[in-house]
């Protein structure tokens, strides 16, 4: 006997509760009770109305991919405040940046200063029209964003070491003026920048990871700049011919 339309609605949604209870479950395991009650009052004040699986994960962050309430797909950036690499090797882009002077030596607060410097710096860049992942909120732990797709739902874009762009020149181009609109205008610097966070999405190129971001009156903005431009020239030196670091790192410095 066929199935009535309001049967296959109970099913599917019955299908949906079982996968977003097992989705929960997994999240459950590897994030604290802080990380899931900031978790949970996002998903109540509207920001995320369904979770689903890790598309990208690290030793510092894991990557959800989500939806909102207009069913736009999210990129969900849970930081693991169990980790100690933020305590080892992170404090470095945070100290000496004017705009956080006061810094708490525990790990929780460290990891939180570091997610809202990633919001702020994706804010930033944005804002000057940088291709970057749109910033949406953050609170504590947790990064909202806009999700860069491969062009199907829920499968990230490649970066360029994954997926090199067809015209090298012109990405190269569009890298470059990147660093360069980046210092003078939004007055940062990536600081780990490579090709492992430049996604290409359709030959559109979309920088990502900014919680490295400095602003240029970091005593050591200078030395990240010229290491951002001797990354990407390694990097794009094994297709096309490439300008000398010192260059371009002179020219930007001193018309800034």
């Amino acid at each position: 006997m066929e199935e009535n339309f309001e049967e296959k609605i109970r099913k599917k949604e019955s299908l949906k509760r079982r996968k977003d209870s097992n989705m929960f479950k997994i999240v459950e395991e590897v994030f604290d009770y802080q990380t899931l009650q900031t978790l949970y009052r996002l998903i109540n004040i509207g920001y995320i109305k369904r979770l689903y699986g890790v598309v990208a994960a690290g030793k510092e962050a894991r990557i959800y991919w989500g939806v909102n309430s207009k069913n736009m797909d999210l990129a969900i950036k849970i930081f693991l405040v169990k980790t100690a690499e933020f305590r080892r090797g992170r404090l470095k882009y945070i100290e000496g940046d004017p705009r956080f002077k006061k810094i708490k030596k525990d790990i929780r607060q460290i990891v939180r200063l570091w997610c809202s410097k990633e919001f702020r710096n994706l804010k930033r860049a944005y804002s000057i029209g940088l291709n970057v992942p749109k910033p949406y909120v953050f609170e504590n732990n947790i990064l909202i964003m806009e999700f860069i797709d491969a062009g199907i739902r829920g499968v990230p874009a490649p970066t360029i070491k994954e997926d090199p762009p067809k015209d090298m020149e012109k990405a190269y181009r569009s890298i470059i003026d990147s660093i360069k609109k980046l210092w003078w205008k939004a007055r940062l610097v990536h600081a780990d920048l490579s090709e492992y966070n430049i996604l290409n999405k359709n030959e559109r190129l979309y920088i990502i990871d900014w919680g490295s971001a400095v602003d240029i009156s970091h005593p050591r903005s200078e030395e990240f700049l010229l290491r951002d431009i001797t990354n990407i020239t390694r990097f794009f030196k094994m297709y096309i011919k490439t300008i000398k670091p010192e260059v371009i790192y002179k020219e930007i410095v001193l018309s800034s």
